[in-house]
């Protein structure tokens, strides 16, 4: 599983890193894993269909 960090969602997606990490407080968008800081690692394919839904809702 290839796993992204915060600043490499945020960089996909196109929203700062305090909305990356909201979506993971609101369980909108889930962690996979934490890093050794403790912040969360998601998983990339679960990023994509994320960003693709919601293109579909009308944006981020």
């Amino acid at each position: 599983m290839n796993l992204m960090t915060v600043a490499e969602v945020a960089e996909f997606l196109g929203v700062p890193e305090s909305r990356v990490e909201r979506l993971a407080r609101e369980h909108l968008l889930v962690a996979s894993d934490k890093d050794s800081e403790g912040k969360p690692l998601f998983s990339a394919d679960d990023v994509t269909r994320y960003k693709l839904r919601a293109e579909r809702l009308g944006g981020l």
